[in-house]
């Protein structure tokens, strides 16, 4: 495409795009074409302009020939663009809000009174109903005051007043609409299912195949701890599958032969194969953005508090507002007193502080499924980490084969990596890489696999039992032996690496040395949220005692717990609660899920397993666990707003009231002055809580 550069300077490039119009779908295509260019760091794409401002890393020649590459008609430009993108809603209220503010004042300077003042009383007429049916519900809440305020303001013939009160309320509810629908749009965005490949059985073999190779009809297997890929009915096994992304229910439900499963919902337990209805999780967007609005984890206790205070206190500015008349008999220092009221500003801030903040989340690669998990988090003194995958990297790597039994270290590999292949783990990953890298390729070779959480997975090989997984799991609950002659070697294993255990009819057949550094950043992540207010670190793992010794001595971490399982994990934070203690957990894998759960606020890693992103309150970019310490900033930022936003409020508010008494203020000004600050507030509540 041919393109000119508009304005340049360090690092940024404004390009314009020789093209008469841009649609919104086009400014996606480009703007999502672009991002994808590796030396590109960012990209705003200006649809009404046809410009693109990109941030770049100096690498100013691959941008130029990307530039002049570009084409709308390339399918595989359109590919890259999600479902929603969260622009043509931005556009739809962008208009709405300035639509809404020039026919304000194209009624107030073109059109004659007389017409102005009946086109004022049919708006007023939604207002007023709504006032009207609350108190038919014995309820005193916002919209009887303003429907209140709105009525008085005309009865006394003060149009212009009851104009305002009108046309601030309209922007407000404009602007409250909009943050909601963009946060939740934000949200169900990064929720959606991110799974790219799946098990698709071909004969008497399981292939993994892209999702887009899948056909209508294709036999699809999934196992414990993965997601569905997609939709399709149940033809063999049992699962307990996670439907809590499409339905919100927490409990696991059985599905079997006949049962219908959806796509991005996850298998907890079993194995089951799927015959594929629908190639493209159909309606899985609404779906989520259905269960987020529906979902009571979108209110934080501050939400649900301020809707409460709100509601509470209309009964006492009615309450004034008569006493007022009562003591002045004046009515112009009454309706200054109706004018203001604490109830707007609470329920509307205060909202929009923790949505804004939810979306802000995600600019960082956070997925935040509630604001009373940002609270839970601001208010957190605890946090237990995992170990595999969170405090070390979540690519650890094979350094050794150790054969025993006279066996061959290639082909312990080349089993071990067919039945790990199955189950995402980072040391499961790390087997099958190990494999690849040896060209250590093979056929199905195993019967059905059983996998057990937090221990390893077992199988039959040429009619032989094989297991393969913890020591716990192989040598004491499988009983499997150690040739005598290969006891002193296996027993000069040091504490260097993570050790996978391999045995075939039950004799050790070869230990796999897996190397599993710690993060640069862990020990520096604990001392930032010792800063933040956690006075508890931990560290829980199943690896053994000396790797997590080691480990648990770089961190810092205040104690460490080493060979534990998935459910000593979850006792151990319920018993931290139950102290008092409000407690994070921090985690990736199926064996964390249970401790996820129980935490005050679950944080999974964005590459760990899918149940664990399922189950957790938050995920975080598996990138850095500076993540971590910023979600700990934002949480707490959210906190100081919130409450600084209520001091504001009921003072401000307060004031406005007081001045209106002592007949300081007129009516028309203590409602420009309390509906310009419920704006200005919200506003506010809207702007950035981290300057990063």
């Amino acid at each position: 495409m041919k393109c000119k550069i508009m304005h340049e300077s360090q690092g940024r490039l404004r390009v314009h795009l020789m093209q008469s119009k841009m649609s919104l779908h086009q400014a996606d295509v480009a703007e999502y074409y672009l991002k994808a260019v590796p030396s590109v760091k960012n990209v705003k794409v200006y649809d009404r302009t046809c410009d693109a401002v990109i941030w770049h890393d100096g690498d100013r020649e691959s941008i130029i020939l990307a530039l002049a590459r570009f084409t709308y008609r390339d399918e595989r430009n359109e590919a890259l663009v999600p479902e929603h993108t969260g622009r043509e809603l931005n556009r739809q209220y962008e208009e709405e809000l300035v639509m809404t503010v020039a026919k304000r004042y194209l009624k107030k300077w073109l059109l004659p009174i007389p017409i102005h003042r009946a086109l004022s009383i049919i708006n007023a007429c939604k207002y007023v109903w709504k006032g009207v049916r609350s108190l038919a519900k014995g309820q005193l809440d916002v919209s009887v005051l303003d429907a209140t305020a709105i009525s008085v303001s005309m009865v006394r013939g003060d149009f212009g007043t009851a104009a305002s009160v009108m046309f601030l309320l309209r922007i407000g509810e404009i602007l409250e609409e909009w943050t909601h629908k963009k946060s939740v749009d934000d949200l169900a965005r990064t929720m959606a299912l991110g799974v790219e490949r799946a098990w698709v059985k071909k004969g008497e073999t399981e292939v993994l195949v892209p999702i887009s190779q899948i056909m209508e009809g294709d036999l699809v297997v999934v196992r414990t701890g993965n997601v569905i890929p997609l939709d399709g009915h149940v033809q063999a096994g049992e699962a307990m599958v996670n439907q809590a992304s499409m339905t919100g229910e927490s409990v696991p439900v059985k599905k079997d032969a006949g049962t219908y499963v959806y796509a991005g919902c996850v298998v907890e337990e079993g194995e089951c194969v799927l015959r594929v209805d629908k190639v493209s999780g159909t309606g899985r967007y609404d779906r989520i953005v259905k269960m987020i609005e529906d979902s009571e984890k979108l209110k934080s206790e501050s939400e649900n508090r301020a809707a409460n205070l709100a509601d509470r206190l209309v009964p006492y500015t009615l309450g004034g507002t008569l006493l007022t008349y009562l003591l002045t008999r004046n009515a112009t220092k009454t309706l200054a007193v109706l004018m203001v009221d604490f109830s707007c500003a609470l329920k509307l801030a205060i909202p929009i502080c923790v949505l804004s903040a939810m979306k802000e989340g995600s600019e960082y690669g956070m997925t935040i499924k509630g604001g009373k998990f940002l609270e839970a988090i601001a208010q957190a003194d605890a946090i237990v980490f995992d170990k595999t995958g969170t405090l070390t990297y979540a690519t650890p790597r094979v350094v050794e084969v150790i054969p025993f039994n006279r066996s061959d270290a290639d082909e312990d590999l080349r089993m071990a990596a067919c039945l790990e292949e199955h189950y995402p783990h980072p040391m499961a990953n790390a087997v099958v890489e190990a494999a690849i890298k040896k060209n250590l390729t093979h056929e199905e070779m195993h019967s059905e696999i059983s996998y057990v959480v937090a221990h390893g997975i077992a199988s039959t090989i040429n009619e032989e039992r094989v297991v393969i997984g913890s020591y716990h799991f192989v040598m004491e609950d499988e009983g499997c032996a150690i040739r005598t002659e290969d006891q002193k070697r296996f027993e000069a294993l040091t504490g260097e690496y993570s050790y996978l255990y391999f045995a075939i009819s039950g004799v050790l057949s070869a230990v796999i040395c897996i190397e599993d550094p710690m993060r640069e950043e862990a020990a520096q992540t604990v001392k930032r949220l010792r800063k933040l207010g956690i006075q508890k670190i931990v560290m829980m793992t199943g690896d053994n005692e000396k790797t997590a010794a080691a480990i648990a001595d770089k961190v810092g971490v205040d104690t460490y717990y080493a060979e534990v399982l998935p459910e000593e994990k979850a006792d151990f934070v319920k018993k931290e609660k139950e102290q008092g203690r409000k407690v994070i957990m921090i985690g990736d894998g199926i064996n964390d899920s249970p401790a996820l759960s129980e935490a005050d606020a679950g944080i999974a890693i964005s590459t760990g397993a899918a149940i664990a992103k399922e189950i957790a309150d938050v995920t975080i970019s598996a990138d850095s666990l500076d993540a971590i310490v910023t979600l700990k900033e934002l949480s707490n930022a959210l906190s100081e707003r919130i409450s600084s936003d209520y001091r504001f409020i009921l003072g401000f508010n307060a004031t406005l009231i007081l001045l209106g008494v002592g007949g300081i203020l007129q009516p028309t000004a203590s409602a420009l002055l309390h509906n310009a600050s419920t704006l200005g507030i919200s506003l506010k509540s809207m702007t950035k809580l981290l300057r990063i």
